[in-house]
């Protein structure tokens, strides 16, 4: 057994290191680490042989890549902490010995649980359990890890009884405790401080959507993480194969302060993203500078009109025509056309659809030479003596058809190949196409919404419509792939057949096992398709089980629309605040939700702000309300100690020097000074990407400037209440 000390206490804290409340600790600690270096190098090895063996193909290599991504996921969490991978302990009524709770389980050659997963049932008291409900626990511990080491722990007991020289009781909990901590460039790890109301939603089931409501510093943020790494481990429904998780963040800055939580939480299968990333145009895309054109950008009818725009280009010929072959000329009537149109059955994306049209043309084709050369008798046919009373062969049928440069010439003018960015710019630079697709518009919004064909500066109100143009549409590119993946096929099919062909010949006897290569199917196994020409699927592109929003208050109709194309399942984690959305948020969140197309929807609100000090509030408070007077404004739990300061601009760097020389860390953010030059501890940003952040002074410049209404005063409240310790609010006049 190691000699393990994961106890390093501070002399202020000496009580707290009598061996009779942690040489029980020390002990478990000691197997942990033991049973940690085992799994570590049995994970390893188990990684290198997955690696090392065949490749196989298909379904085989599919698994096989599917265990290696497994194994090293797996590796990568265990290799990522130490010790620190215990979160606590409890201590049951009915059970003394205490069940210690971890990022991951883990269990030692014997079979003990050493670990249980903080997302498993029987970790769920260590978060919920408060002295109203203690769910049959005598006494709870919680650690603060430093450096891999035990800097700090708190216990809490929940019986008269529970603390038999057992627990140290602390003036504070861990939680009240965390809170004034100093900020990082990366959210700090609160796993172990979830507290109950926060773990109720996180374990809530994934059917339909949830709303998590609450205002600034409630967790919201906290909670959609931890419900995202919750949801994968928990819900079969939600895993990998079937889709998995897609958490959607409102910008780049807040997924980097997040990107370290989950892969702390033992997940790593969550997808990250914002919508921008959703669409290709979405990283060059700029703001809509016309309010009134982002609004109708934003609607769900303008999802709509894609629809419609589509169509246009989907009509079947009016007339009928006549169709060269090496055998015949052969009529095609307008209802032909109309019945090849109709293979592409609904969902099929219109550029991938027009190889299927083609191909039922040309079945019908053949369909019609049949009854031509059996209404008028073969001998009309001499070229039919090749096959003698056979039809003619598909392939050399297809050959002759597709040489028809009528055809084929009629085919691309009515189903033509489309670029979905094309699409959308025609919308708006011909009015009378924009007028067809979307007919409730007035010539006013229609003259508002026309730009010229050759601008392409795309707007983030434009993503929406990309979106869906490119889901409706499909690739245009995809058909010629297709092609070159057949044609590889074939060949590599051809090449397998000589090599199974030189093997059976050298098989003497003509019994041996190698003349089981004979059979058709094992002989196409033995063709390796995953290494032909293709593409990858695109990651974001769905479906997902499930998707998670984070700042959910800001998304336009339209941008909606671009997650429900990707969650046909309807399950969704919807997390936001109604007051702090920028363009007013006049509904509740049921009859949002449902306007859009959701239901089976299900609100929880979280009113305690942990995070902001009651001395912010109380000024950030008035300014939500002189345009809001519901707003959600949750009730502070703790105080800063530090009133707010008001003063000149001219006092921001001596502000910023003065907090810098008395703090070796946290870190302070300057918003509304976008020329402010940032450095490592000081960010610069605008209220609008400060939201979901937080740092331990806020330094306002001018926030007057922000702007007028109900997106001024958003914009304010959302900048104030990111301060978790200082506020300082500098005006020019």
């Amino acid at each position: 057994m190691h000699d393990v000390r994961a106890f390093a206490l501070p002399a202020h804290l000496s009580s707290k290191a009598d061996p009779a409340l942690i040489a029980g600790d020390e002990r478990h600690f000691a197997a942990v680490e033991q049973s940690l270096e085992e799994a570590i190098a049995d994970v390893s090895g188990r990684l290198d042989a997955a690696r090392k063996a065949p490749g196989g193909v298909g379904r085989a290599a599919m698994d096989r890549d599917t265990e290696i991504h497994r194994l090293t996921g797996r590796l990568r969490a265990l290799r990522r902490f130490g010790l620190d991978l215990c979160l606590g302990h409890i201590v049951r009524a009915d059970d003394p010995e205490p069940v210690y709770i971890g990022r991951l389980g883990l269990t030692d050659s014997a079979g003990r649980r050493l670990l249980i997963d903080w997302r498993s049932p029987a970790a769920e008291p260590f978060f919920a359990a408060t002295h109203g409900n203690p769910m049959g626990l005598v006494r709870r511990r919680r650690y603060r890890w430093t450096g891999g080491r035990i800097s700090d722990y708190w216990d809490e007991v929940f019986t008269a009884d529970g603390l038999e020289g057992h627990a140290a009781l602390d003036d504070q909990s861990a939680f009240v405790a965390s809170l004034g901590g100093s900020r990082s460039a990366r959210m700090r790890d609160v796993l172990a401080t979830i507290q109950a109301d926060q773990d109720a939603i996180i374990r809530a089931s994934s059917r339909g959507a949830l709303v998590v409501d609450g205002g600034p510093g409630t967790g919201k943020t906290v909670v959609a993480l931890h419900r995202s790494a919750y949801l994968l481990y928990s819900d079969p429904r939600l895993e990998r194969r079937r889709g998995g998780v897609l958490f959607v963040g409102p910008h780049q800055p807040y997924l980097a302060y997040v990107s370290d939580v989950l892969p702390g939480l033992g997940e790593e299968g969550v997808r990250t993203c914002t919508l921008r990333d959703l669409v290709a145009e979405g990283a060059a895309a700029g703001t809509e500078a016309d309010p009134e054109v982002a609004r109708l950008k934003g609607s769900v009818g303008m999802v709509k009109a894609i629809e419609a725009a589509v169509r246009c280009y989907e009509e079947p010929p009016a007339e009928g025509m006549t169709v060269s072959t090496d055998w015949a000329d052969i009529p095609l009537s307008p209802d032909d056309w109309a019945e090849a149109f109709e293979a592409a059955g609904p969902g099929t994306p219109h550029n991938e659809a027009r190889d299927l049209i083609r191909e039922e043309l040309v079945t019908i084709l053949r369909d019609k030479l049949g009854d031509l050369r059996d209404l008028r008798g073969p001998d009309d046919f001499d070229d039919f003596d090749d096959f003698g009373d056979e039809d003619v062969p598909l392939e050399v049928f297809r050959r002759s058809v597709l040489r028809d440069k009528e055809l084929i010439g009629t085919l691309n003018r009515a189903w033509p190949l489309i670029d979905p960015a094309d699409l959308v710019a025609d919308l708006w630079s011909v009015p009378a196409y924009l007028r067809m697709c979307a007919p409730w518009l007035g010539p006013d919004e229609v003259a508002r919404l026309r730009r010229p064909d050759a601008d392409r500066a795309w707007t983030v109100s434009d993503l929406p419509l990309l979106d869906a143009a490119r889901q409706r549409l499909g690739d245009p590119d995809a058909e010629v792939r297709g092609r070159r993946r057949e044609a590889a096929l074939a060949a590599q099919r051809e090449r397998m057949a000589d090599v199974v062909d030189d093997l059976l010949r050298a098989d003497d006897d003509g019994e041996g096992a190698v003349t089981m290569l004979l059979g058709r199917d094992l002989r196409d196994s033995l063709v390796d398709e995953t290494a032909l020409p293709g593409t990858d699927p695109e990651p974001l592109a769905g479906p997902f089980a499930h998707i998670v929003v984070d700042e959910a208050q800001e998304l336009t109709d339209a941008q909606w629309q671009m997650l429900l194309l990707r969650c046909p399942s309807r399950s969704f984690t919807v997390v936001g605040d109604r007051a702090q959305a920028r363009h007013g948020f006049t509904e509740s969140w049921p009859e949002r939700l449902r306007r859009i197309g959701l239901d089976r929807i299900e609100v929880a609100s979280l009113s305690i702000n942990y995070r902001t000090p009651r001395e912010v509030m109380a000024e950030a408070e008035p300014v939500i309300r002189a345009v809001l007077p519901d707003a959600n404004v949750p009730t502070s739990v703790r105080s800063g100690g530090v009133p707010v300061v008001h003063g000149s601009v001219a006092d921001l760097d001596p502000t910023l020097d003065a907090w810098l020389a008395d703090r070796a860390d946290g870190i302070a953010c300057v918003i509304g000074a976008p020329s402010f030059p940032a450095t490592s501890r000081v960010r610069s940003l605008t209220p609008e990407l400060a939201k979901g952040l937080e740092f331990d002074l806020v330094v306002l410049v001018d926030p007057q400037e922000f702007g007028e209404g109900v997106a001024g005063a958003v914009d304010r409240y959302v900048a104030m209440t990111r301060a978790t310790g200082q506020l300082v609010v500098l005006t020019s006049s």
